[in-house]
């Protein structure tokens, strides 16, 4: 019986040491891992060679094409709209991340949250508004802001609705420095986002919150028979 556990002791020891005993020890030889517990893995090393490709480079030149974000605004093709819309946000004289101190880089007025849009406001920013906000926001917020987005659907239970009165209330200076920095689970999206698609997607945002929460007094006089009627 003794003899037995002895020996059932020795096996069960030997057994410890070969599976966690000797590692970190120099050897010439590949050593046995059990648990490699990814200590060495296949990745790309700054400035090392790398057999995946087959030039051996491990540092890959970057796609044709590629340019920092923010340093170049998108021109799309396909509508003249689009074109129009980043033609009236590269024609502003400070495109680009934040880098002032005043309203239109901070959102602040003085020591309080500013408000208004210090760009103009045309159709062409709206469309860009719209085409931000769908990019950026939409997933979480939805589309009409009204907080149902598809992250919603998994799980992502902590999203505001911004048809809540209290955002409708908000300062745009506030707004934009949440769009900037983040709030709670929200990340910060100013290393994204240049300062004026953040005001364009304000503008959007604006406008989408008037029409979740209009009234027949915001329908121009001539229209609200045909609403009437309905």
């Amino acid at each position: 019986m003794l003899r037995g556990f002895l020996l059932l002791s020795l096996l069960l020891t030997i057994a410890i040491i070969a599976v966690f005993g000797f590692r970190g020890q120099t050897s010439t030889g590949s050593p046995l891992e059990i648990f490699p517990d990814m200590v060495r893995q296949m990745k790309v090393r700054a400035q090392a060679p790398l057999n995946f490709f087959a030039d051996g480079r491990g540092s890959r030149p970057p796609v044709a094409g590629t340019v920092p974000i923010g340093y170049e605004m998108p021109k799309p093709e396909h509508t003249a709209a689009s074109n129009a819309a980043v033609e009236t946000l590269q024609t502003h004289p400070r495109l680009g991340f934040s880098v002032g101190t005043d309203y239109y880089d901070t959102g602040k007025m003085g020591d309080r949250w500013g408000t208004g849009v210090p760009i103009e406001v045309t159709p062409e920013l709206m469309l860009r508004g719209q085409q931000r906000f769908n990019i950026t926001c939409a997933m979480c917020h939805g589309a009409t802001a009204a907080g149902n987005g598809i992250t919603k659907q998994y799980g992502l239970a902590t999203v505001v609705t911004l048809q809540d009165d209290r955002i409708r209330k908000m300062a745009d200076g506030e707004i934009f420095n949440t769009i900037t920095n983040g709030k709670n689970t929200m990340m910060a999206y100013g290393p994204n986002i240049i300062v004026a698609d953040r005001w364009a997607i304000i503008a959007y945002l604006r406008a989408l919150q008037r029409s979740q929460n209009a009234a027949i007094a915001d329908v121009p006089e001539g229209r609200r028979g045909d609403l009437e009627k309905q």
